[in-house]
């Protein structure tokens, strides 16, 4: 069975699949469209792979679609674990106490 990167990069990919058949495209023409190659958007596409922002963004314009529409309705559940270890506040605490830490020393 294949890898899954994460739930949230296998309903993207779902969507980017979907959209690419929709319109009749092969995956070796959206790679070209898009200038990204066709076996990167074939790992997308199976949810191996969790694209970056601006690939989302290449392969939403070479489809014709709002990049938003990959990303509509994900939440931080759908990345796992791994998206719940620390918070902006928790980032923002820990660097209060180093400081608070460094004045005391």
């Amino acid at each position: 069975m294949p890898k899954i990167h994460s739930e949230a990069a296998l309903k993207i990919g779902r969507r980017v699949r979907s959209v690419r058949q929709r319109l009749g495209i092969s995956l070796e023409d959206l790679g070209e469209l898009s200038e990204i190659s066709w076996t990167s958007i074939g790992k997308i596409e199976r949810g191996a792979s969790s694209p970056t922002a601006e690939t989302l963004v290449r392969i939403a314009t070479a489809l014709e679609v709002d990049p938003g529409s990959f990303l509509a309705g994900l939440t931080s559940d759908d990345y796992g674990r791994r998206a719940h270890r620390f918070s902006a506040r928790d980032l923002i605490r820990g660097r209060e106490q180093h400081a608070e830490e460094q004045r005391g020393a």
